[in-house]
C-alpha cells in the first residue's frame, strides 16, 4: 500500500493503493494529488502520501467504502447502511448509492424506516422515499411510536402527515405529533408551537368528534401546540354540518381513521 487513512475515534489505520482510490473515484483523486500534509513535496512526488485523518466516519463505513472500490461490490448490515449511503453520495459513488437503497428497501424495519426516509429526503432518492412511505402506511400506529419518528425533521414529517394511507385513527395521530413536537423542542430548544407550525397544519381535526375536540383544547392549553385558529376551524364544521372554509384534505379520513357520524357531513359530495 501506499496510502494511510487513519479512520474514526478509534484511530483506525487502513491501508490502501493510491492508483486504485484515484481511478475509481473523482473524490479521492483531488484529496491524493494533494501534497502531504506537513511537507514540501510535489503533489505527484513518489513519497507515500498521509496518513490522510478521517475522524467522523466510522471504520466499518469507511471499509464498506474502500471494499467497493476494490470489488465494485460491498458487504453491508443495517447498523451501517445508512451510513454507507451517506459516504456514497459525499464521494459520489452513485452505483455504491444504487447497492445502499437496495440493501435498505430489502431489510427496512419499523424501527428504521424513518431514518432512512429522512436519508432519502436529504439526499434525493426519491425511489428510496416512496418506499419508505408506503412501509410507513401499511403500519403507521407501530412506526410514530419509534425513536426514529421522535426525530425527523418539520419538513419529512408534514410530508408523512399528507398522506390519506396512513393506518391510524386521528386522536392518536395527533397525540404522536404532540410527542415528537416536545422533543423536537427539547431538542432545538425552541417553543413546541415554533417547531410544529408546519406538522401541525397537516392535522385533520375536523375528523374528531365534539368530545374528541373538548378533550384536545384542555391539551393545548399547556403546550399551545395546535394555532386555536384550526381548532376553531374544527368547531365551525361541526355548526355548519359541513367542512367549508376547510382545505379538503384536512376533511378527508385517512386509511385507519375511525368511522364518525360527522363524517358524511364533511364529503362535499354527500347529499
Amino acid at each position: 500500500s501506499d496510502v494511510t487513512f487513519v479512520v474514526g475515534r478509534e484511530q483506525r489505520r487502513v491501508f490502501a493503493h493510491r492508483c486504485v482510490l484515484a481511478c475509481r473515484c473523482q473524490a479521492f483523486r483531488g484529496m491524493l494529488c494533494q501534497a502531504p500534509a506537513g511537507t514540501d513535496g510535489p503533489a505527484d512526488s513518489d513519497t507515500p502520501q498521509g496518513p490522510f485523518v478521517l475522524g467522523n466516519v466510522q471504520p466499518e463505513v469507511f471499509l464498506a467504502v474502500i471494499e467497493f472500490l476494490y470489488t465494485n461490490s460491498v458487504t453491508l448490515n443495517s447498523h451501517i447502511a445508512l451510513e454507507v449511503l451517506t459516504s456514497s453520495v459525499e464521494y459520489g459513488l452513485q452505483d455504491l448509492c444504487k447497492l445502499c437503497v437496495k440493501f435498505i428497501k430489502d431489510t427496512l424495519s419499523v424501527e428504521q424506516v424513518c431514518e432512512a426516509l429522512q436519508a432519502a429526503v436529504t439526499y434525493g432518492q426519491a425511489d428510496l422515499q416512496q418506499h419508505c412511505l408506503a412501509f410507513i402506511e401499511g403500519c403507521t400506529a407501530a412506526v410514530v411510536q419509534t425513536r426514529g419518528f421522535h426525530e425527523l425533521s418539520d419538513a419529512v414529517l408534514a410530508r408523512v402527515l399528507r398522506s390519506d394511507r396512513l393506518t391510524v385513527d386521528e386522536p392518536d395521530l395527533v397525540q404522536a405529533v404532540r410527542e415528537w413536537a416536545h422533543v423536537s423542542s427539547a431538542v432545538l430548544e425552541r417553543p413546541v408551537p415554533e417547531v410544529a407550525s408546519l406538522p401541525v397544519r397537516e392535522l385533520r381535526l375536523p375528523l374528531l368528534a365534539p368530545s374528541e375536540l373538548v378533550t384536545l383544547e384542555s391539551q393545548n392549553q399547556r403546550d399551545l401546540l395546535i394555532p386555536v385558529e384550526s381548532i376553531a376551524a374544527a368547531w365551525r364544521a361541526h355548526a355548519l354540518r359541513k367542512g367549508s372554509g376547510v382545505p379538503s384534505r384536512l376533511c378527508r379520513p385517512r386509511r385507519g381513521t375511525r368511522p364518525r357520524d360527522h363524517h358524511r357531513l364533511l364529503d362535499p359530495n354527500a347529499k
